[in-house]
């Protein structure tokens, strides 16, 4: 099943390095409560989308604990075994939240994305405020908007180790 991990340069790095991130991973997938939350879609490509953007925002919060790390929002396009997933079925959490068992392989990964240099200003600026919109704060929410308004670059699997070398 397609997962979307939200990951840091940092992480990106290690899977290079190691071969493997292991598990467990939180990552954001089309689990039956988000399909719940988007009026029972039956458009998978809009559903994944929504995953990915979640896992861009998740991506914002591991780049604040991770000060070594790229100030651009990084998330990995992975499949791992469906019976790996279990969604995560709390108040707080995002619909498309799931928990996988499973090691993400880099032959697991189909895509990487990742912000172009143009998003990090806003990409910094919303790391330092993105725990505040969680917790409802409207001025930091904005903040946090304009970072999500830029898209992510789309790299295949090959062009992970070269994009990473231009950061």
């Amino acid at each position: 099943m397609r997962v979307y991990l939200p990951a840091t340069t940092t992480v990106l790095q290690r899977l290079l390095d190691e071969g493997r991130l292991t598990g467990p991973l939180t990552v954001f997938t089309v689990t039956p409560q988000l399909r719940e939350a988007y009026e029972l879609s039956e458009d998978d490509e809009e559903l994944e989308y929504a995953a990915l953007i979640a896992a861009a925002r998740a991506s914002l919060r591991l780049i604040d604990v991770d000060p070594g790390a790229a100030r651009r929002r990084v998330v990995l396009a992975a499949d791992v075994p469906e019976s790996t997933l279990t969604p995560i079925v709390d108040e707080g959490a995002d619909p498309g939240a799931a928990r996988t068992t499973a090691d993400v392989a880099t032959a697991d990964v189909a895509s990487a994305h990742i912000d172009v240099a143009e998003a990090e200003d806003d990409v910094r600026a919303a790391v330092g405020v993105v725990l505040e919109a969680d917790l409802g704060s409207s001025d930091a929410q904005f903040v946090v908007d304009q970072a999500e308004g830029h898209e992510l670059a789309w790299y295949a699997t090959q062009e992970i180790g070269p994009a990473l070398e231009l950061l």
